[in-house]
């Protein structure tokens, strides 16, 4: 892992080595594994953010799956605007289905909260969320059965999908922000 990156005009500095994140991608598969062992459930990755999250996990999944990837807004720079924009719904039925949500990071839980709201007027059976990150000490909204990967401080993190305006989404480490 290397010392810090610089990304526009702000210095990160190394928090999750990129076999922890895997390890920790493991153990959620392995969750998954074990809870839908007769259906199909529909992961739903939350993009652009879990993308690599996404790609990750499903390589260690032993059950047949089926992807579809939807486009939420929320974040301009380092700090949530406060508003939900869905730019890409599901594209196919939710009804009757298990939904599995892949989310990068959860904050406050705004983004989730108000999509889960979203996708249940479709009936789907069941909604679960499984994301890579979640900062407990700032979550303000009721989720569903959430799991996850890793608890982190409130502290703006970058890679492995995460991005400060459009950079660092491609570093395999995940850095926090210097000084902050």
């Amino acid at each position: 892992m290397s010392q810090s990156v610089r990304l526009h005009d702000k210095s990160f500095v190394p928090y999750l080595e990129h076999i922890d994140i895997l390890a920790g991608i493991e153990r959620l598969a392995e969750d998954i594994n074990s809870r839908y062992p007769e259906t199909v459930p529909l992961l739903i990755s939350v993009l652009n953010g879990a993308f690599r999250f996404t790609a990750d996990l499903v390589t260690f999944l032993e059950i047949p799956i089926e992807i579809a990837f939807v486009q939420i807004a929320s974040y301009a720079g380092t700090t949530s605007t406060g508003e939900v924009n869905i730019i890409r719904g599901v594209d196919v039925p939710v009804h009757g289905r298990d939904l599995i949500l892949l989310e990068d990071i959860i904050d406050s839980g705004r983004t989730l909260h108000h999509f889960c709201s979203f996708l249940e007027k479709d009936h789907p059976r069941s909604i679960r969320i499984y994301a890579l990150l979640r900062k407990p000490d700032v979550v303000q909204f009721t989720l569903p059965e959430t799991k996850v990967a890793f608890d982190i401080p409130d502290r703006f993190v970058v890679g492995y999908g995460l991005d400060y305006d459009g950079l660092g989404r491609d570093l395999n480490d995940i850095y926090q922000l210097a000084n902050s």
